[in-house]
């Protein structure tokens, strides 16, 4: 069974990375969150699994939105 949700399909986080330790997270263009902290620490670490579908689902917990 194949996972076709809207999500992973389209890809529609983004993110950026700033210079003192956070991470802007964009929902189709817009920015919707900044991590710190624990959670900058987790993304890191998602982000360098290099796994787009383990990045956006992350990206959508820690956000909140879908």
């Amino acid at each position: 069974m194949s996972d076709t949700n809207s999500l992973f399909v389209e890809k529609p986080f983004t993110y950026r990375k700033l210079k003192d330790k956070t991470a802007e997270i964009r929902l189709r263009g817009k920015p919707v969150a900044v991590l710190s902290g624990k959670d900058f620490n987790k993304f890191e670490r998602v982000v360098a699994m290099d796994n787009v579908f383990e990045l956006q689902l992350f990206l959508s917990k820690v956000t909140g939105l879908k």
